[in-house]
């Protein structure tokens, strides 16, 4: 399979991912931002002392999740020793540690942890995915490495899209980036001005799926009690009721 190593090489290549199996493969080879790929190759060199003897995923992590969800969970990017570690979104870490016990508790997820790629996890309903594919320096990607990844966030949507009905934005990026899918993949207009990114935040379109914003999984929200389980719980029993999802 080809790699990507250009802006333009990944939109040809998003456009022509017949489903999410050639879509995944292909965000795996992606290889467009220089600065995230030296990033994500080097994190998975030296590796973290408690992870010293595992080897890293080290590359873009696709999406995870059903080809008929009704709910889409959209995040920043993936963890350095997390995702960028064990290959799939939000596993390994903290943060997924947080969310996929919410998932449990809301019958979304089979397990309330995430800890490998083998581990057995499974999820109904739901795909969860990143608007940036590989892990960034500090958790920032810089605003020209969100719009290099954007086509493959487009092809994921639509890809779902025949089932999508509700989209929770981890954070005021992930927020941000779901405008663009809008125009790109539903052909509607974003709202203007953008409706503020908060927790609780709620915004429904026309043909559009709806959105929940929500705090990020981080430590940084959870262990501060910025983010408490009760909120992750409103918001995905909300989620489940505005998606038709028992």
């Amino acid at each position: 399979m080809a790699e990507s190593r250009t802006p333009e090489q990944v939109v040809a290549r998003a456009a022509r991912a017949a489903d999410l199996a050639d879509l995944d493969a292909d965000v795996s080879d992606c290889f467009a931002c220089p600065r995230l790929v030296r990033w994500r190759e080097e994190v998975a060199r030296t590796r973290r002392a408690a992870f010293r003897d595992q080897e890293y995923w080290g590359r873009p992590v696709p999406g995870f999740g059903t080809g008929d969800a009704r709910i889409a969970i959209l995040g920043l990017a993936p963890a350095a020793h997390g995702g960028n570690r064990t290959g799939r979104i939000f596993t390994g870490d903290r943060s997924g540690d947080v969310l996929f016990a919410a998932l449990h508790r809301a019958g979304l997820a089979n397990q309330p942890t995430s800890v490998a790629a083998d581990d057995g996890l499974a999820v109904r309903d739901i795909r969860i995915f990143s608007a940036v594919r590989c892990a960034p320096p500090d958790n920032k990607p810089t605003p020209q490495e969100r719009d290099t990844c954007a086509p493959w966030l487009h092809r994921e949507v639509t890809l779902i899209r025949p089932t999508l009905r509700v989209v929770v934005a981890l954070g005021a990026f992930a927020w941000a980036a779901w405008w663009p899918v809008l125009r790109q993949v539903y052909g509607v207009r974003p709202p203007s001005p953008r409706p503020a990114f908060g927790h609780g935040a709620h915004w429904s379109g026309t043909d559009a799926p709806d959105l929940l914003g929500c705090y990020h999984v981080s430590q940084q929200n959870t262990f501060t009690g910025r983010l408490t389980p009760e909120m992750l719980d409103d918001v995905f029993g909300q989620a489940k009721q505005l998606a038709g999802v028992d």
